[in-house]
Order: structure tokens, then sequence, then C-alpha cells
């Protein structure tokens, strides 16, 4: 079936043009990060100070106090250009994100940008869901379960209500955690949640594309709960209530998925019966 005018816009333009426009919105994204970048560089300590709250939290419910250590001189340097890209990159998303949509939209139909728009929506809402679920849940029970290894006197060398040690003692575990190793975890934890809250997003574009269906995700239930327990495992501590929790959450996103491919396949059989072009399966 061949395009009509209405349907789409001009996309017989040459190769040139479209790498002149692949150019432009690489610019404006680049533009966007860089201007993102350099705002949250200006602000990086608040940042750090927002990203070192559950540790914090942990380390306060313990009696202790909260303090990260540089191992190396320049690593304070490198700290801050970290939370630059990381935060810059997340702040411009969206801009980013609307770049791509301007460069493909004009090759789809108005049915396929109206299908397409709402995952285009609902993919940095879903991250944001992840990252946030990652921050006030899992990251404070993550660090309550690491801190949980220090043993002995958990005192500082400069506390003056130490009291004098005389005879040799036994070695303590205390946490002096190093800004980048720590930085590194959080963030790891963020990214990966965030990439995890996609799954429903995915499923569905891929059910409304055709390439899946709701009755082959449900065959594959039990292959899905396995690669989510493999998941849980790798992507938070080893200890069995944080594993649950993400597995329970993944595994309901995926259920999810499941009932929004269906009523894909609800709303185009209907389409396809209105217009006399269904085909019961015998």
């Amino acid at each position: 079936m061949s395009k009509r005018p209405d349907d789409i816009e001009d996309s017989s333009a040459p190769l040139i043009e479209h790498l002149a426009e692949l150019r432009t919105r690489l610019i404006w994204s680049v533009v966007a990060f860089s201007i993102a970048a350099i705002l949250c560089y200006v602000v990086w300590k608040p940042i750090f100070d927002a990203l070192t709250h559950p540790v914090c939290g942990a380390l306060a419910r313990r009696g202790q106090e909260c303090g990260l250590i540089m191992l190396k001189v320049q690593e304070g340097f490198f700290l801050a250009m970290n939370i630059a890209m990381f935060g810059g990159f997340i702040l411009a998303f969206p801009v980013i994100a609307y770049q791509l949509w301007r460069f493909i939209a004009p090759g789809l139909y108005r049915s396929e940008k109206q299908a397409f728009l709402p995952f285009l929506i609902a993919s940095p809402v879903m991250f944001a869901l992840g990252g946030a679920f990652a921050y006030f849940i899992i990251l404070p029970m993550a660090f309550d379960f690491f801190l949980g290894f220090q043993s002995g006197p958990l005192v500082l060398p400069d506390d003056p209500t130490a009291p004098v040690v005389t005879e040799p003692q036994m070695a303590g575990i205390v946490f002096q955690g190093s800004i980048a190793e720590y930085l590194a975890l959080t963030t790891k934890f963020i990214l990966a949640f965030g990439v995890s809250f996609q799954l429903p997003v995915a499923l569905t574009l891929m059910g409304k594309a055709g390439l899946v269906s709701a009755a082959g995700l449900i065959s594959m239930r039990r292959y899905a709960i396995v690669l989510i327990l493999v998941l849980a495992a790798l992507v938070t501590p080893p200890d069995v209530i944080s594993q649950i929790v993400l597995f329970a959450v993944i595994y309901s996103l995926y259920e999810v998925a499941i009932q929004l491919v269906k009523r894909i396949e609800t709303r185009r059989e209907a389409q396809l019966r209105a217009e006399g072009l269904w085909v019961d399966d015998d």
C-alpha cells in the first residue's frame, strides 16, 4: 500500500539533507547536555549531599558520623566532573528525546506518530520512577546491610571521650568510604533500576509493533521469573529482603506489560473486524 501525501510528511529528501538534519539534532542535543552539565557542575556539592543521604541515614541510625574520604588529591575534582556528567545527561534527557523525535517523526505515518509518542513520554517517567525506587527504598536497605559488617568500637581517633587504650585489642572494622567508589555504587543502583523499569515500556512497544504477543509472554513466564531472579541477585546486595523486593517489583511490571499487550491486541482485533480484515484462526 502506497503512502498517501496527507498521511506522511515529505521524506524523499536526498541523503545530504537527512545528514544535515541529523547534524542539527545532534548539535541541539550536545548544547543541551553541555548547558545541563555546567549547571550541575556549579551545584555539584548539593547534588553530592543528596546522593549521600542514604548512606548518611544508615550511619546516623548507628550513631556514627557521616564522612567520605579522598584517596587521591584529584579525586574531588573528578567527583565534581562525574556528577556534572551524570546529572547533565539526566537533566538534558527530555531535550535529547525531543530531538530524536523531531528527527524520526517526518518518516512516520500519523497513526505511527500517535502510537510512538506515548512511549517516548512514558520512558523518562518510568526511568525516574525506577531511580526514585532505588534511591528511597533499595539504597537505604543496601547500606544497612553493608554497614552491618562493622565491628569493634566505632570511635574516631580524635574523639576526646575515647578511652585511653593501654593494652593491645582486636582490630575493629569501621566504614571509611571513598567518594569515588560510593558515587559509582550509587549511580549504578539508580541507573540499573531506571533501566529495569523500562520493561513494560519496551514490551508494550514490541507488542504494538507485533513482535511479541500476550500469549507468548504468558508462555515465557517461567523463564522470565528465572531471569528476573538472576537480575535481582546481580544488581542488589546479597541480602534476601532487597532481592525479594526487586523481584516483586520487576515481576509486577512484567505482568502489567502482559495486560497492556492484551489491551493492544484487543483494540487491533476490533479495528480489523470493523474493516472486515480479521481472519479467525481455526
